[in-house]
């Protein structure tokens, strides 16, 4: 598992904790550290998850609100809740992650910590929130790249049949 999925799972079990002592979490993350060991390289790309997280929640979880039609915000799994959160913040604030892979990473999340329609349920609220989004969901410098590469491959020549002159 790469560094990243291990730095969202890091996030996700945080703001999970918060949760559960009624947003009074850890005061300060470093005692979310202390409690749950985590290698430098995970740290450093998962505390400015938390900290993005805890500084934009007002603004989350009314997109989770607005998108979650016949269905009470409170009733939402603390799991589900903190997952859609955490992607939400990512496709919001967070232009260096492209929209599709923090709504991809949260489906397989969900689908791994969720319920039975966990990964169904999150997909359907991130799709509402993507398409809100004043960016592209794939960044285009990736599409750019991958037409380069395809015109610079040129195709394998086919080969010539000939016929005789009569």
């Amino acid at each position: 598992m790469g560094k990243r999925r291990k730095a969202r799972e890091a996030a996700i079990q945080y703001h999970f904790w918060r949760d559960l002592q009624r947003g009074d979490g850890p005061e300060k993350i470093e005692d979310f550290w202390e409690f749950c060991p985590a290698k430098p390289r995970v740290r450093e790309f998962a505390q400015p998850l938390i900290e993005g997280m805890v500084a934009h929640l007002p603004e989350i979880d009314e997109r989770i609100r607005r998108y979650c039609e016949n269905y009470e915000f409170r009733r939402i799994s603390a799991v589900d809740r903190n997952i859609l959160r955490l992607a939400i913040y990512e496709m919001l604030y967070r232009d260096d992650i492209p929209p599709v892979v923090s709504i991809n990473e949260a489906i397989e999340l969900a689908k791994m910590y969720g319920g039975g329609d966990s990964g169904r349920f999150v997909n359907g609220i991130l799709d509402h929130v993507r398409k809100d989004l004043d960016r592209p969901a794939l960044d285009s410098r990736i599409w750019d790249l991958d037409s380069r590469l395809r015109n610079e491959i040129s195709p394998v020549p086919r080969p010539t049949i000939c016929r005789k002159a009569d």
